[in-house]
C-alpha cells in the first residue's frame, strides 16, 4: 500500500505534515438498489390463497437472499478501496506494509529523510561517541509516540543528561538508526524509518525492557506502547525515528574521547 509520510514530530523537527482521515459512504449499484426495492415491495404483498403465500414466501426469500448478496459484495468492494486488510492475509506482514516514496531508501533498507542537514565537514566513525536527542513513532500503527519530547528548550533546560549518547560501533542501539547517524553532521535532524527485522529491535522476547538494544523508551508507557507493536506480527511494525546529532567526541586512542563542538 502506497502512502505519502505521514510526518510525526516534536520540539526539535520544525515542520508538520498531517494526512487527513477520510471516510467512505457505501454507494449501491442499481442492480443492488433495485434488489432491494424489490425486496421491500415483495414483503409487503399478501395473498388469501395458501398456494400463492408460499409461492410469493419462497420468491422473497430468494430476493433477499439475492440482495443480501450483492449489498456484502459492495460492502467488501468499499472495505477494498479503503485499503483495509482481512483477517486471513493479515498474517502476510508483507502485504500491508506501507511504502514512503518521499524519503530516500538506503541499501541496507532502512530509509531516511533530512529535515537539516547540520554542519561541519566530519561524520561519526567507529570509536566515536556520538551525543544525539531522539524520538520515536509506530509510523506503521497509528503514529504512536513511545518516544517523544517536549516541553522547556534551551537556556538552563538545555543539559546534556537530556541526551543519549552511543559509540559508533558498538551496536547497543537498533542497526538502522546507528546507521544513518554515521552519515550525518553536526546539528543535523534526520527522521530514519526503520523496517521491522535485523535492521529494527530484536524480540521483547530476548529483550523486552530495550537494555541491550536501545535506544529505550524512558516512560513504562513508551515501552508498553513499543512493545505492543513489535509483539503483533498482524499489524506494520515499521518505526519512525527522529534524530538531533548534537555532538561528536572523537576518540583519543586511548579508551577517552575529546569532547566535540557542540550544534
Amino acid at each position: 500500500m502506497k502512502m505519502t509520510t505521514t510526518l510525526v514530530v516534536d520540539a526539535f523537527v520544525p515542520s508538520l505534515v498531517t494526512t487527513p482521515i477520510t471516510h467512505t459512504t457505501t454507494n449501491y449499484s442499481p442492480k443492488t438498489q433495485q434488489l432491494q426495492q424489490v425486496v421491500l415491495l415483495s414483503s409487503k404483498t399478501s395473498s388469501n390463497n395458501d398456494e400463492e403465500q408460499d409461492q410469493n414466501s419462497i420468491g422473497r426469500r430468494e430476493m433477499m437472499s439475492s440482495g443480501f448478496a450483492a449489498a456484502g459484495a459492495a460492502a467488501l468492494l468499499t472495505v477494498s478501496s479503503l485499503g483495509l486488510v482481512q483477517p486471513a492475509i493479515a498474517a502476510e506482514e508483507k502485504d500491508f506494509l506501507q511504502q514512503y516514496d518521499d524519503f530516500i531508501k538506503d541499501p541496507e533498507g532502512w530509509s531516511y529523510r533530512d529535515v537539516n542537514k547540520g554542519g561541519g565537514s566530519t561524520n561519526p566513525r567507529d570509536g566515536d561517541r556520538v551525543v544525539y536527542e531522539w524520538s520515536g513513532y509506530t509510523i506503521g500503527y497509528f503514529g504512536r509516540p513511545f518516544e517523544a519530547k517536549g516541553g522547556p528548550q534551551g537556556g538552563a533546560f538545555d543539559k546534556d543528561q537530556e541526551y543519549s549518547r552511543i559509540v559508533i560501533g558498538s551496536h547497543t542501539i537498533v542497526k538502522g538508526m546507528e546507521s544513518a547517524l554515521k552519515s550525518m553532521k553536526v546539528g543535523g535532524i534526520r527522521q530514519v524509518i526503520v523496517p521491522y527485522g535485523e535492521l529494527g529491535y530484536p524480540s521483547t522476547k530476548e529483550d523486552g525492557k530495550h537494555d541491550r538494544i536501545g535506544p529505550k523508551p524512558t516512560t513504562f508507557s513508551g515501552e508498553r506502547a513499543l512493545n505492543f507493536v513489535l509483539d503483533n506480527p498482524r499489524v506494520d511494525r515499521t518505526l519512525l525515528f527522529n534524530v538531533k546529532l548534537i555532538r561528536i567526541d572523537k576518540s583519543d586512542g586511548k579508551g577517552g574521547f575529546i569532547r566535540g563542538d557542540k550544534a
